[in-house]
């Protein structure tokens, strides 16, 4: 399915994008009409650029509505609705899938591409998504993340560390609770907003790398964004282990303290 200029955004929204922490986006950062980003940094962008009331976000808004309107409008098999039916724990081959109201992931979804590397799977949602915390997708035998879909007729909830493969298109917000990340796919809302807390979201489509933006060959572009995308883990691990190590010295200091105050209570004047 083609997003048109969409595809190139990690997140966009027609409102606000609110950060909280230390998100990751591989791609571009958009709002149109609204023009409000608000926690970047702490958060950074790579292989993208920031587009606040650009006309960049609008023709990317425009674009999304398009694909938006073209995945609600696929047929869905009558053996391919879902409705009701928790996602976790189902193996699914390409095809689409619907839901008349909620959709629901808890636990692990499985998405088999037959050995197809084009293989597409579209997942019409009439009202909200949620997938729960700890929950992830799991892609096998050629699936690829970039052709995974979420329509959504409202809006969408990843709840804490989950793993979601895919592009969220979603009418209303999309919401990413802490750690939540979207390895392969892009969160895109057409009128609400887009509320983040240290994620890690990689467009599969990002802006391209420093190789064509030179005029050199595709392979250099492609090296050029991979090496964007290792500077970005490497900078979130690199953070991960520096609050660790915050913790950790917290806690020897007030277990230090507590030795001392019981020394203290021990000793008699």
């Amino acid at each position: 399915m083609n997003l048109g200029t969409a595809g190139s955004f990690a997140v966009l929204s027609g409102s606000t994008v609110t950060n909280t922490g230390d998100t990751i986006l591989v791609g571009n950062l958009g709002v149109s009409p609204g023009t409000a980003i608000t926690g970047f940094g702490p958060g950074i962008v790579t292989d993208g650029a920031i587009y606040a009331g650009l006309p960049a976000a609008t023709a990317a808004e425009s674009d999304l509505l398009t694909a938006y309107n073209f995945a609600s409008s696929e047929a869905c098999p009558g053996g391919n609705n879902l409705s009701g039916t928790d996602l976790g724990g189902l193996t699914l081959m390409p095809g689409v899938y619907c839901f008349s109201s909620a959709a629901a992931l808890t636990g692990t979804l499985t998405l088999n591409g037959l050995g197809d590397p084009n293989a597409v799977f579209l997942f019409q949602v009439l009202s909200a998504l949620t997938v729960a915390g700890y929950s992830s997708v799991n892609l096998e035998n050629g699936a690829e993340g970039g052709n995974v879909f979420w329509e959504v007729g409202s809006s969408a909830t990843l709840g804490t560390d989950a793993a979601l493969q895919g592009d969220i298109l979603a009418y209303g917000s999309i919401s990413l609770n802490n750690g939540a990340s979207m390895s392969s796919g892009s969160a895109l809302a057409m009128n609400g907003a887009v509320t983040l807390d240290s994620n890690d979201v990689s467009a599969s489509a990002p802006e391209p790398g420093s190789g064509w933006l030179l005029g050199g060959s595709v392979l250099l572009g492609l090296i050029a964004g991979y090496s964007r995308r290792a500077d970005a883990g490497c900078m979130r691990e690199a953070r991960r282990s520096g609050a660790a190590v915050a913790r950790a010295d917290t806690r020897n200091t007030n277990v230090a303290a507590a030795s001392s105050e019981t020394l203290s209570v021990g000793v008699t004047p």
